[in-house]
């Protein structure tokens, strides 16, 4: 091998370990990959950045807005209402809930599609007496199916075409994908829907009322009155009777002490760090006169600040507590308590309650965190956000609301925050149906067709124009950028042949149709534990690198990408979709392969022998 050979071998070699442990975000590994291909003289300096007007790119933000569109006139909302059954049983709820999902994952972000349908799934749990875990999980994998029917359904299909084009053979069209992947697709969702969710891990007992998350971890301050003063904390916990909740810390004097002794007793401002579930929460405060740390600090915070007005405006102090008490009479109808999931992208994942100003910014207060089923061990106000985490949320209605379309927070339970325009939801709707018919008619390419899309939905407001950048997924976008040259350093060193030639002699023996699963197998496996659409970048350039070391045709194994990187089942990090149900579900990191694996083995067995048909070598 020659010299740029082996240097970016290497480069991607440290980038798919960098992938894998996880410490740092996919964006900024993909950066760090694209600079070191600069500083290496891989990629010329003058086209570093060339990435982020990519078709490809363009395509995946103008996808994002689109889909965003159609959240916030209620249109997918109106149609989950229609398509999804009320009195029907098991098997047709659990198909037109996954059906739905995959329908709408092919022509919207995928990641959007789990967020909207996942209080229809958690309802659904409670009405199909099943645990929550058996239904988001079975829709988190039909959206992701649904993503590898058409073009835009996810970014892997936009970049694997976008790599066809490179290579001479010109882009992908619209539905191309549909034949192989909505045959895949149809038999995903029947198999998991028949016989599959009996395979995802049931965490609770079926037939429990309402959604149980699991433990939340939260902390109560004792106060001068409480019943508690003076009882061990052994005692405390006996009290609570068999709620199974249990004091995993104590803060006295602002010393915290993890597992205290439980014959220490309690004293006035004592903070106790309960893992319990919301109900056992409910009962601790009622029974002992406790309250939330996070009210009580509220509470103290707005009694200093009403004192000092008072100082400030005697001659007005009458007649601004009138006021202030009617203000608060009527807010105070209107709080409520939300459990919230963290969406993966969501501007809390990496802050902390105290960086992000809950209670000043918002008015809100964050009563307790639940991750992976598990209260996390940091203080509340301390802890770091991650997506996939629940919260429980305290405040009023619709300053819940801003908070939850401000940062990326899906509410677990009736869903209330949208309020459904019809006509502007038929507007939404025509806008996406007439770009994607632009695009199927060869009128116009993806990026430009759906760049359309995005000035008619701002003038028209589906999309108000502040919220446009919002509505696009950063992290992805850069990842994309800066995978694409780094990709393309692959093919101009000569490094994606070489790769291919060793897969092809080493592995397939020369069989064209052996080397085809080998490309598939392959690009599955590198899904479920990196990002799908770096695992496409990653591995375009080797598919038609191999295709040409055989003499074949490269769009069998281009598609065969294209399939591989939209199966990530076997683990939590292979998808965001899967990421988003992990604490939700009450899942482990083990529980996924269960139905996963069973799935990416029909996925092998159907796509292999259709692809041969439809894109015969």
């Amino acid at each position: 091998m020659t010299t740029p050979q082996i240097l970016i071998f290497t480069i991607l070699s440290a980038t798919m370990a960098l992938f894998l442990w996880g410490r740092f975000r996919h964006d900024i590994v993909a950066l760090l990959a694209l600079m070191a291909c600069v500083v290496g003289g891989l990629v010329p300096a003058a086209d570093a950045f060339a990435g982020f007007g990519h078709p490809a790119v363009i395509t995946v933000a103008c996808v994002l807005v689109l889909s965003q569109g159609l959240q916030n006139t209620g249109a997918v909302d109106w149609l989950a209402r229609v398509a999804l059954p009320r009195e029907a049983g098991r098997l047709a709820s659990m198909a037109a809930l996954m059906g739905l999902g995959a329908l709408l994952s092919g022509f919207m972000n995928n990641v959007g599609a789990m967020a909207l349908l996942m209080p229809v799934a958690v309802q659904l749990s409670g009405r199909l007496d099943m645990t929550p875990g058996q239904v988001l999980m079975p829709l988190a994998f039909g959206t992701i199916l649904g993503g590898m029917t058409t073009l835009i359904g996810t970014p892997p299909n936009l970049i694997v075409s976008g790599f066809r084009a490179e290579a001479g053979l010109g882009h992908f069209a619209m539905f191309d994908f549909a034949p192989v992947g909505a045959a895949v697709a149809v038999l995903g969702v029947a198999f998991v829907a028949l016989i599959g969710w009996r395979l995802v891990p049931a965490r609770k007992a079926s037939g429990a009322d309402g959604f149980e998350t699991g433990a939340y971890m939260t902390e109560v301050r004792v106060p001068g009155k409480s019943k508690a003063i003076g009882l061990t904390l052994r005692r405390f916990e006996n009290e609570i009777g068999d709620s199974e909740a249990q004091i995993v810390g104590l803060v006295r004097n602002e010393v915290r002490m993890t597992a205290p002794h439980g014959g220490r007793r309690i004293r006035e401002g004592d903070i106790l760090v309960l893992e319990a579930d919301v109900e056992t929460l409910a009962k601790a405060l009622s029974a002992f006169g406790i309250k939330l740390e996070e009210q009580e600090a509220s509470s103290e915070k707005d009694e200093k600040t009403k004192a000092k007005a008072a100082q400030d405006k005697k001659a007005a102090k009458a007649k601004a507590e009138e006021n202030s008490e009617e203000e608060d009479s009527k807010h105070d109808e209107d709080i409520v308590l939300r459990e919230l999931a963290v969406l993966p992208g969501s501007s809390l994942v990496g802050r902390s309650a105290s960086e992000l100003h809950l209670r000043t910014r918002y008015g809100l207060n964050l009563l307790a965190v639940s991750r992976e089923g598990r209260p996390p061990k940091a203080r509340l106000r301390t802890l770091r956000l991650k997506s996939g985490d629940l919260l429980l949320m305290q405040g009023p209605v619709e300053v819940m609301s801003d908070f939850i379309n401000d940062t990326g927070c899906v509410p677990l339970g009736e869903r209330d925050l949208r309020i459904p325009d019809k006509r502007m939801a038929i507007i939404a709707g025509v806008i996406m149906l007439g770009s994607v018919g632009i695009v199927t008619a060869g009128l116009l390419p993806a990026a430009a067709a759906f760049t359309l899309g995005v000035i008619a939905s701002m003038l028209l407001r589906t999309v108000p124009p502040r919220q446009v950048y919002t509505a696009i997924d950063w992290p992805v976008i850069v990842l994309l950028a800066a995978l694409i040259p780094v990709a393309g350093a692959m093919q101009a060193t000569g490094a994606a042949d070489v790769l291919a030639r060793f897969l092809v002699g080493s592995i397939a023996q020369g069989n064209a149709i052996l080397a085809l699963a080998v490309v598939l197998v392959t690009t599955m496996f590198l899904s479920d534990v990196m990002n799908n659409a770096a695992t496409a970048a990653v591995l375009c350039p080797i598919a038609i690198g191999i295709a040409a070391a055989l003499g074949v045709n490269p769009d069998s194994f281009l598609m065969a990408v294209a399939i591989g990187a939209s199966c990530a089942f076997l683990t939590p990090i292979g998808h965001q979709n899967n990421t988003l149900i992990l604490g939700p579900g009450g899942f482990r990191f083990g529980d996924y392969w269960k139905l996963g694996l069973p799935l990416e083995v029909i996925v092998v067995a159907v796509s292999v022998p259709l692809l041969l048909i439809v894109w015969p070598l």
